[in-house]
This record gives structure tokens, sequence and C-alpha cells, in this order.
């Protein structure tokens, strides 16, 4: 029920914020306790992140910036309860995570993350991997979002070796 209403809300271009609260109020009336505390926990942050830039405006990246650490705290957690039997905490951590992971925009595949670096690397000129910084600095701009640091990095590395 809360994916379908996402989908719906985020058509309208809204703010991130203003996504997060209407979601929260769904997941009030659903009832969705694990939801709640999911969302809850996003807006947190990025009031936070509001409090601390002393009322200026909070870029749609710096948005996303957000829900991608709160998406790989939660990875982490699932890893680390996982390894130590703990499943029933794992199990909250992984359906907070599936929960977050609705508010990023649409992640690429392999496929598309390779072709797009194979552009970057061209328009840069790198040809080996003394010009890594210099593809990590422009993809990483142009991926915000859409990919992981840690599967751009695998693939300049893949492309440049």
């Amino acid at each position: 029920m809360l994916t379908a209403y996402c989908l719906k809300l985020k058509a309208k271009a809204m703010s991130l914020e203003n996504t997060i609260s209407e979601a929260i109020k769904t997941a009030m009336r659903a009832k969705d306790k694990v939801a709640l505390d999911s969302l809850r926990a996003v807006k947190s942050q990025i009031l936070l992140l509001k409090t601390e830039a002393r009322g200026a405006e909070v870029s749609p990246e710096q948005e996303i910036a957000i829900v991608q650490r709160m998406i790989k705290q939660r990875k982490d957690s699932y890893e680390q309860f996982s390894a130590q039997g703990r499943n029933d905490l794992a199990e909250v951590e992984e359906a907070q995570m599936k929960i977050i992971e609705q508010f990023l925009p649409k992640q690429l595949s392999s496929e598309e993350l390779e072709a797009e670096m194979k552009k970057i690397i061209a328009d840069t000129g790198a040809e080996s991997m003394k010009d890594l910084g210099k593809v990590m600095g422009v993809a990483s701009k142009a991926f915000a979002g859409k990919s992981d640091g840690k599967s751009i990095s695998e693939m300049a590395k893949k492309l440049l070796s």
C-alpha cells in the first residue's frame, strides 16, 4: 500500500520532505509501525540538516544523500545482526531498508552504469588507473542517487584496468 502511494506522490514532484510527511500520514492510518519508524527517521535527518543549515533550503542532492546514508546504515546493521544470528533484528533492518529505498530515484542496472561510465571515461580522456580520481569526481556527481559509490568505484576500476 505504501509503495503505490509513494509512487503517486513522486509523480506530483513534491520535495522529499513533503513526500515523507505524506507517507508518514499514510503509515499512521495503516498502523504500519515499521514504515512509520523508518519514515520518521528519514524526516528527522532532513530536519536536522535544515537546522544545521540555519534555514537555508535543503537541495534534492542533499536529501538523496541522506536517504542513501540511511540505507547504508540499515544494510550494515542487517549484515551485523545476521552474522550474530539475530534474525529478529535483521528482519526489522531489512524491512526498514526496503521502505527507505522507495524514496531513491530509479537505480541504474550494471549494464546502464557500465555504458554511462564508458562515456565519462571517453569524455574525461582517462586512459589508466592514474585517472581514477578524475573519473570518480565526474561519475559521483553524475550518478548521485542513481548508484552507490561502491558500484561506481568498482566499475571505474574495471574499465580503467
